[in-house]
């Protein structure tokens, strides 16, 4: 990406100078930042259209829990390989150009799965599609908080919240159209259709031009002094920390519709509401997480998170009732909805670490948690029961916590060595 890669010295395109007075937003910046919703909100309803109809696809392909959980930990390894891409693309091509384009393949990878007649093409298609999606991931990422620097005030949890909102609007569809017997690829031509005519609005609203290399007033490392190994750890950290929170967020998703079903007999609509659930209260939690982190801060946000997923997904499991299930998916939803947005925020503004290098670090890190997350719950779910295997999340609420002051703010380095 561009930032890290030039001179401090470069002076900033004049689109990028955040001169507005505190309180009047230009109407530029004001459609740059719809435009960033928009694309995180057809990133989020991708995935989460077609997860109320696994328990048909896993059906139709005669597939054990093992081997599902195998091909949804496929594709995170596909972000794991493409997801270093992202720094070069965006470098030559610009984070917007980058992120609607990589949509548009992540998106069109929703074919694959909805036509696959074999366990073989569901990974390919999981692979492409998380390939892809790192990438988007990325760039959508950096481009909102190039949007927020200009703001100047909090604006990125509420970007991650229309994720959600995308989320539970495809979730919601996938199980209505389950409830009434629509064909899986008929569903999945139409909301390919819809999302890439979402994705060019999102590309014709988000910033033109290069990315800013850096903030006014911040210092940028140059060389490689910005590589001490306390550094990295903290960023390894910070992405561990989002790994889990993610992996939660993966785990009640992806393993909730098959856990209603398999625990409750749930009719295929029922079923699909664990998922909605757990989206519903993930996005009213991002939508008002600028205004809770300004309260607590961002580790006593982070805990207090942790502790309702805990309490949650306890209760969950061990009072099992399809009301309890939903308040614990709900409580992990809800309790996870900062802490990816924060501990991306938190790698990014790393001092003297190049602009947008400690979110790449981070988010690689992320998804290499995301690979393992799936696959163990599935094994354990055909070892035990998979609602012995759903212990593994109070397990990484609690991680959690203990990962939490990371996220504290760091100061500045007396000096800064050049390379």
């Amino acid at each position: 990406m561009a930032s890290g890669m030039e001179s401090p010295e470069t002076e900033h395109k004049a689109s990028d100078k955040p001169a507005h007075k505190a309180g009047r937003v230009p109407t530029r910046l004001r459609l740059a930042r719809l435009g960033v919703l928009l694309i995180f909100f057809v990133n989020g309803a991708t995935f989460a259209s077609l997860v109320p109809r696994y328990p048909e696809i896993i059906e139709r392909l005669h597939v054990s829990n093992t081997l599902w959980g195998l091909a949804l930990g496929i594709g995170p390894i596909g972000g794991i390989a493409l997801g270093w891409l992202a720094a070069p693309l965006m470098r030559r091509y610009r984070s917007r150009n980058v992120a609607a384009l990589a949509q548009i393949a992540s998106s069109g990878a929703l074919v694959i799965l909805a036509l696959a007649g074999s366990i073989e093409w569901v990974f390919v298609a999981m692979f492409a599609m998380s390939a892809f999606d790192a990438v988007t991931d990325t760039s959508m990422n950096y481009h909102g908080l190039r949007v927020q620097r200009l703001y100047r005030r909090s604006i990125f949890n509420s970007f991650h919240g229309w994720w959600c909102i995308g989320a539970v609007v495809g979730g919601f569809l996938g199980s209505a159209a389950a409830g009434a017997a629509m064909a899986v690829p008929t569903q999945t031509y139409v909301t390919v259709g819809v999302l890439l005519c979402c994705v060019v609005a999102s590309w014709a609203m988000m910033l033109p031009g290069e990315d800013r290399e850096q903030v006014a007033g911040t210092e940028v490392a140059t060389g490689r002094a910005w590589l001490r190994p306390r550094t990295l750890a903290v960023l390894v950290g910070l992405g561990l920390l989002g790994a889990l929170a993610g992996g939660i967020e993966l785990g009640g998703s992806a393993w909730s519709p098959l856990y209603m079903t398999d625990q409750f007999a749930a009719t295929p609509f029922v079923a699909g509401l664990g998922f909605v659930a757990l989206m519903v209260f993930e996005t009213l939690g991002r939508l008002t997480g600028d205004v809770i982190v300004d309260r607590l801060g961002l580790v006593r946000t982070v805990i207090w998170g942790a502790v309702a997923c805990l309490a949650g997904m306890a209760l969950a499991l061990a009072a099992p009732t399809p009301v309890t299930a939903l308040i614990g998916f709900g409580a992990s939803g809800w309790g996870i909805a900062t802490m990816i947005p924060n501990a991306m925020n938190a790698a990014d503004g790393l001092p003297s670490v190049p602009a947008g290098v400690g979110l790449t670090i981070t988010t690689w890190v992320m998804r290499v948690g995301f690979v393992l997350f799936p696959i163990v719950i599935g094994a354990l779910g055909d070892a035990v029961s998979l609602r012995l295997a759903l212990l593994v999340i109070p397990l990484s609420a609690v991680l959690i916590m203990a990962l939490s002051p990371l996220l504290r703010p760091r100061p500045a380095p007396q000096a800064t060595a050049t390379g």
